[in-house]
C-alpha cells in the first residue's frame, strides 16, 4: 500500500502554488506509506540550460567542492544549490553527458533526476519531514508528481523511494507489483538501460524510457504496458510538458480524479484532492482500468 499524488496546472496563476498545493496533497497520504517519500517538480526550462538533482548520504564532505570539482567537466557552467541531502547542479544542456560521467567517477553520489525542467527530492522518512527538509512548499512549476511508499519489494533506501527517473524529464509513480520485472531487467539492461535498485518501479519507468527512445510517445509506450506488465499497478508519470496516468486491467489500486479548468489532479484517495482550490466544482472520477490518460500544456 502506498500513496501516489499528481498535480497538472491549466492555469499559470497556480503555478507559485504548485509546491505547497502538491505537499498539502501527498501530507493526507501519509498512513499509506510511512517509509520514504519524494516528490518531482517541473520548473519554467531555460533554453540551452539542463540540471542534475543528485543526493549524498554525506552532503557536508561532499557538496561543498562539487562545483570546483565539476570546473572542468561542465566547461566552468556549472553551478551548485544545496538541499539538505540533495543538490541541483544548473549547467549548460551540451555539457550533460561528460558531467554525468564525473558525477559517476567521484563516488558517494547518486542522481535522483536529469533534464530542463524536473527537481526531484526524496528521501526515507514521513512525507511531512520530507518535504520540510527540502523545502517544497516554496517551489513553484507547472506540474509535478508525489509518493509515499509503504516498502514490499525492496529495502527501505533514499534511492528505493519514488518517483525513479530513468530518462530525461521522465519519472514515474506507482502503487503496485509487477511479477515480472526481473525478466525485463534483463531484457532492458540489453537494450543499454542501467539500474540503481532492486525495485520493480524502477524497471517500469526504464520500460518507458526504453519504449519512448525507440520513437513512441508517452501515451503509446503506456498502451504497450498494458501487454507488457505484469501485474498490478496504478503509475502517475511525469514528462517535461505532460502528465500521464495508467491503471491495469483489473485496476485494484485505489485512484481518483478531479479536473476544473484550473488543473487536473490524481490521488490515491479523494482526501489527498479534497484541499484543492475549487475541488467543490470539480469533475471527479475513477480512471478506467486499461486506460490511458495524458495531458500535455
Amino acid at each position: 500500500m502506498c500513496g501516489i499524488v499528481g498535480l497538472f496546472l491549466k492555469d499559470k496563476a497556480l503555478e507559485p502554488q504548485l509546491g505547497a498545493l502538491l505537499s498539502e496533497m501527498l501530507v493526507t497520504m501519509t498512513e499509506r506509506g510511512p517509509d520514504s517519500a519524494g516528490i518531482a517538480i517541473y520548473g519554467a526550462p531555460v533554453a540551452g540550460r539542463a540540471k542534475i538533482t543528485v543526493q549524498s548520504a554525506e552532503p557536508e564532505r561532499v557538496f561543498p567542492g562539487l562545483e570546483a570539482a565539476l570546473a572542468e567537466a561542465s566547461d566552468g557552467s556549472a553551478s551548485v544549490a544545496v538541499k539538505s541531502t540533495h543538490a541541483v547542479i544548473t549547467l549548460d544542456a551540451a555539457r550533460l553527458a561528460p558531467v554525468r560521467a564525473a558525477l559517476a567517477a567521484m563516488g558517494g553520489i547518486k542522481v535522483t533526476g536529469t533534464g530542463e525542467a524536473v527537481e526531484i527530492f526524496k528521501e526515507v522518512g514521513l512525507p511531512g519531514d520530507v518535504i520540510a527538509r527540502f523545502d517544497i512548499p516554496a517551489m513553484a512549476g507547472s506540474h509535478g508528481i508525489g509518493h509515499t511508499r509503504m516498502a514490499t519489494e525492496s529495502a527501505v533506501t533514499t534511492m528505493g523511494a519514488h518517483p525513479f527517473s530513468t530518462g530525461a524529464d521522465q519519472c514515474l509513480v506507482h502503487n503496485g507489483s509487477l511479477s515480472n520485472h526481473n525478466g525485463l531487467r534483463r531484457m532492458l539492461r540489453r537494450k543499454g538501460m542501467s539500474f540503481e535498485t532492486e525495485n520493480d518501479t524502477e524497471v517500469a519507468a526504464a520500460y518507458l524510457t526504453a519504449e519512448m527512445a525507440g520513437g513512441k510517445n508517452l501515451g503509446q509506450a503506456l498502451e504497450g504496458a498494458l501487454e507488457d506488465l505484469d501485474g498490478f499497478y496504478t503509475f502517475v508519470v511525469g514528462t517535461r510538458s505532460g502528465f500521464g496516468v495508467l491503471r491495469d486491467p483489473i485496476a485494484c489500486k485505489p485512484a481518483v480524479m478531479a479536473e476544473t479548468g484550473r488543473y487536473v489532479a490524481f490521488g490515491s484517495e479523494y482526501r489527498a484532492l479534497s484541499g484543492l482550490p475549487g475541488i467543490d466544482t470539480a469533475r471527479v472520477w475513477e480512471p478506467e482500468p486499461a486506460t490511458v490518460y495524458f495531458w500535455e500544456h
